[in-house]
């Protein structure tokens, strides 16, 4: 199974989205274990949505979606 999700910080007012096969272990790393890459300025990370899909190609795609203006509305 494969998650895409959308991350909000309340304190910078950001959104991020993702993609990915284990959304525990993502959290933990956009949240605390992460060295480097653009969620690490931006924390703490709250979990506001998330959808699941049966192959990472569907998850991909929904990704891309959610990213695009359309799917940012």
């Amino acid at each position: 199974m494969y998650k895409v999700y959308i991350l909000y910080s309340i304190k910078f007012n950001k959104i991020y989205i993702g993609c990915t096969s284990n959304l525990e272990q993502r959290l933990l790393s956009h949240n605390e274990l992460g060295k480097k890459g653009w969620t690490i300025k931006f924390r703490p990370w709250a979990l506001i949505h998330q959808e699941e899909y049966q192959t990472k190609e569907e998850a991909l795609l929904r990704e891309k979606k959610l990213k695009s203006g359309q799917g940012r509305e």
